[in-house]
């Protein structure tokens, strides 16, 4: 195999800070003037293992001191791993590139969008076997406050059509080939992490994904921009869950959820005995098995399905909004039990099943050969009661405020 001649600017300087027109995903057909970084390029043979960049580098007149910092992390079984650490001047956001663009944690003032696992490393997928534990082996990394599950199947393990298909797919143990942070020159100078990931298999899965992380400096917001893109010749079926857990503060005996929602379905026989409490969260108890239940959203005029999660105090928060088309289900997980206090409020274009049971009930998409699909999330983090109050009376209003409530299973 012939060695690859790196671009000179890589040569020269391993990284490149310049001035281009970056295409913004999250704006189709708007070219934006910004600083490009490479960190990662399996196609140029880059890795950069310590980095930085800050507002003290160049001056665009923005206010906040925002910085972003990738390191990698030695010992252990997440010795290799890979860290952005985004901090906008208010939020702080860590991206983890090794594994599949995953957000670990997101912090803001005093509110912390994440939990306390069970599995304290940041594991590398070097470490993982997806197959151990009859297909449960991703949990043995599960730690993320959000993960992405998919793409070519997602759900619980077990057979389709003769092949094991794993916990929740692949893509969230899939490092990075291709990583970029871009910083928008022109106000409001929106920070933007960049990866690209690849699930494919010869004669199988071709499938590409873009994933970009963006805040602008000095909000209490973030936005999550992704495109799936179908490189094969052929139609290929996908799944994607974005499995995003919420632990204390916002997780504590009083919690409330509150959607723009049509109806709320038990996933099995243990959640439809509770399923018309699905919208409130009890205290930590050793041993209570968890809970899931299957959402079907509504959306407002604009098309977009509305969630807000708060504290018992109702004085801390996280809102979040996304167009329903894109992805029109969602599964509440409620796990209960002392190891692993959590809760997971789950956008997806399926429920949690194997891909054999969502593909008998028409819950799994075919992407046409060449063409993408695209997912956007905005979330919104929360510390004042009275915007709180305002935002869960907007959310009752366009669901009018009734919920149907089933208490037979989705699926057997």
């Amino acid at each position: 195999m012939k060695n690859k001649t790196l671009p000179l600017h890589l040569m020269t300087y391993g990284v490149i800070l310049i001035s281009c027109n970056q295409q913004n995903i999250t704006q189709s057909n708007t070219m934006i003037p910004s600083h490009t970084n490479i960190l990662i390029s399996a196609e140029n043979n880059v890795s950069i293992s310590e980095w930085s960049l800050s507002r003290d580098d160049f001056d665009l007149g923005s206010e906040s001191r925002w910085s972003v910092n990738l390191t990698e992390l030695k010992g252990g079984k997440q010795d290799g791993v890979k860290i952005i650490e985004v901090n906008n001047g208010k939020m702080n956001i860590s991206v983890i590139p090794t594994r599949g663009m995953s957000i670990l944690s997101v912090r803001y003032e005093d509110v912390f969008l994440g939990w306390d696992s069970p599995v304290k490393e940041i594991i590398h997928p070097k470490y993982i076997d997806l197959e151990a534990n009859n297909g449960l082996g991703w949990l043995e990394g599960f730690n993320e406050w959000m993960v992405r599950c998919g793409m070519a199947f997602a759900g619980h393990p077990g057979l389709d059509e003769g092949r094991l298909l794993t916990l929740h797919g692949k893509i969230g143990n899939i490092p990075a080939s291709e990583v970029e942070v871009i910083i928008d020159e022109d106000p409001p100078h929106t920070i933007r992490i960049r990866g690209k990931l690849n699930e494919v298999s010869f004669n199988g899965t071709n499938l590409e994904l873009w994933s970009e992380v963006s805040t602008i400096p000095g909000s209490n917001s973030f936005r999550i921009d992704d495109v799936l893109t179908n490189k094969s010749l052929k139609d290929q079926e996908f799944m994607v869950i974005y499995h995003a857990n919420f632990g204390a503060p916002l997780l504590e005996q009083g919690s409330q959820l509150y959607g723009t929602i049509e109806k709320v379905v038990p996933f099995d026989d243990f959640a439809s005995a509770d399923v018309n409490n699905w919208s409130s969260y009890g205290e930590p108890s050793l041993g209570i098995p968890e809970r899931v239940n299957c959402i079907f959203p509504l959306a407002d005029e604009g098309g977009n399905t509305h969630f807000l999660f708060q504290n018992s105090n109702g004085d801390r928060a996280v809102s979040f909004m996304y167009p329903r088309e894109q992805l029109p289900y969602f599964s509440q997980w409620k796990n209960m039990d002392t190891n692993g206090y959590v809760t997971g409020l789950e956008p997806g274009t399926g429920f949690p099943h194997n891909r054999s049971v969502e593909r008998k009930y028409g819950r799994v998409p075919t992407l046409k050969s060449g063409t993408s699909r695209k997912f956007t999330l905005e979330y919104t983090i929360h510390t004042d009661k009275d915007g709180i109050r305002a935002a869960v009376e907007k959310i009752q209003q366009i669901g009018n405020n009734k919920i149907e409530i089933a208490t037979t299973v989705i699926a057997k």
